[in-house]
């Protein structure tokens, strides 16, 4: 944050947020947090991951990447699809600005949308596998307070056996059989740790922003947990109002973002 903070000459917060896969999800929602204390009126937040091999050794060594389609690599990141054998690293970063509404409606800011939900919440089960309850926490804090029911869910969707289950099960049980449409954009993008968060918030406003969903690609055997759910497996027309995204990492850290389209 001081490579961005010193020659810009930002005075206001400065310091970084490193908690693995939801790092930059966790880095928005605090941003909202702070602007409602009134501490800040306009937050930078976000995060970046670069793909480097050290990197990719080390959940390799783990066996978290996907080493079955190697041949076929545009096939291998697929979530929700029975074959999935792991996650297809990848890199990248992004910002979004968030700001108090007045200070932004006074400058005459471009709002996508209204952040109105933050989570943040802990497994305290494992360090690598998931435990779902801390998910269930996590989204069902997310949506306190939430006025409007969720049209769509971004998931945190790896395309691991155990993950992509466990999160599934937390949907389940936060929206007691009326779950919105899902769908794991990491099938098309593969998975950037660190940068996930943002991307996927990025994404969802996109698809608010632009009336439609991105799908689940790669599915070509529908796992039996996903079986009765709105699984998006085509890009598909639709007029979006709330819409919710997942980031769970390693150590079992989670956030959860839930963005409004504003209709001011």
């Amino acid at each position: 944050s001081a490579c961005l903070a010193t020659p810009f000459k930002i005075k206001g917060v400065n310091y970084s947020i490193s908690s693995a896969c939801a790092t930059s999800a966790h880095c928005i929602g605090h941003a909202m947090e702070l602007i409602q204390l009134g501490k800040q009126d306009i937050v930078f937040a976000g995060g970046g991951e670069e793909v480097h091999w050290t990197l990719a050794m080390e959940f390799d060594a783990m066996g978290a990447l996907s080493s079955r389609y190697n041949d076929t690599p545009e096939l291998a990141s697929r979530t929700y699809d029975a074959n999935r054998d792991g996650f297809v690293i990848s890199g990248g970063g992004g910002i979004v600005v968030v700001e108090e509404l007045e200070h932004a409606l006074a400058r005459g800011a471009t709002i996508y949308a209204e952040i109105v939900g933050y989570g943040a919440t802990s497994d305290g089960y494992d360090m690598v596998a998931p435990s779902g309850e801390g998910a269930v926490r996590c989204m069902q804090m997310a949506m306190q307070g939430v006025d409007a029911p969720i049209d769509y869910l971004n998931t945190h969707g790896t395309s691991t056996p155990v993950g992509d289950v466990k999160e599934l099960g937390a949907i389940q049980e936060v929206f007691a059989g009326k779950t919105p449409a899902i769908s794991a954009t990491k099938a098309m993008t593969g998975h950037a740790l660190g940068a996930a968060g943002v991307h996927e918030a990025i994404y969802s406003l996109l698809m608010l922003k632009h009336n439609f969903i991105a799908p689940s690609i790669n599915i070509g055997e529908l796992d039996e947990a996903a079986k009765g759910l709105d699984i998006v497996t085509q890009t598909r027309d639709a007029v979006l109002n709330t819409v919710m995204s997942n980031s769970f990492g390693f150590g079992g850290t989670n956030a959860t973002l839930v963005m409004q389209r504003y209709k001011g």
